[in-house]
């Protein structure tokens, strides 16, 4: 592959600081009884299926009805979501800043909320400036599928071999690997700004 041009952005974990626990330490007042509460009702599993387009009320709706004690630490994900995101990666800002000053195509394939993402853009303004987005509630699809990539590359008349993708999942960048970008895992003490001039980006 060639050198790449354009630089596509998971959000969640990357550019901002998301974790149930940012809200849920603000509820309960033992770790222990938090996290069992994330293990077995407002769980991985229920979440994910919010990425994938399903309606929240609907979503709050099914746990109530299974769990009726926890009915107000069930909502509280749902009408207080914006207390999840603590904040954002800064130097990870900063370089997509840095790339959008330097006229560097910059895009998202995230997977989140449709209602959520709108919610975020207004608190960070930034998630508003990408040259196009792909947003898993809103389309169906969830990564690591590969039609998610595919979406993106359609969507935008974007060439596989021409992106780099960086996302905190392992399984999400071995996807992008798969359908033919370049892709970066970015994890804790990761140098992403090396990384990104390893493949010639002006960072």
């Amino acid at each position: 592959m060639g050198q790449p041009t354009t630089v596509v952005f998971d959000i969640g974990n990357v550019l901002l600081r998301w974790d149930p626990r940012n809200l849920y330490r603000t509820i309960f007042d033992d770790e222990a009884e938090m996290e069992w509460f994330l293990s077995n009702v407002c769980t991985h599993d229920w979440n994910v299926e919010q990425d994938r387009g399903r309606d929240w009320d609907e979503a709050v709706a099914l746990l109530v009805k299974d769990h009726p004690k926890h009915e107000s630490h069930i909502r509280a994900f749902h009408e207080r979501w914006s207390e999840t995101v603590s904040g954002v990666f800064e130097d990870h800002v900063a370089l997509l800043l840095r790339l959008r000053e330097a006229g560097v195509p910059n895009y998202c394939i995230t997977n989140f909320s449709g209602p959520k993402f709108i919610l975020a853009k207004e608190r960070f303004p930034f998630l508003a400036g990408f040259d196009g987005v792909i947003v898993s509630g809103d389309e169906r699809l969830l990564k690591p599928d590969p039609a998610i990539y595919h979406l993106l590359l359609d969507r935008y008349g974007l060439k596989a071999e021409d992106c780099v993708f960086i996302d905190d999942s392992k399984p999400n960048v071995e996807a992008a690997r798969n359908v033919g970008m370049h892709a970066i895992h970015c994890v804790e003490g990761a140098n992403l700004a090396a990384e990104l001039r390893g493949y010639g980006f002006p960072v």
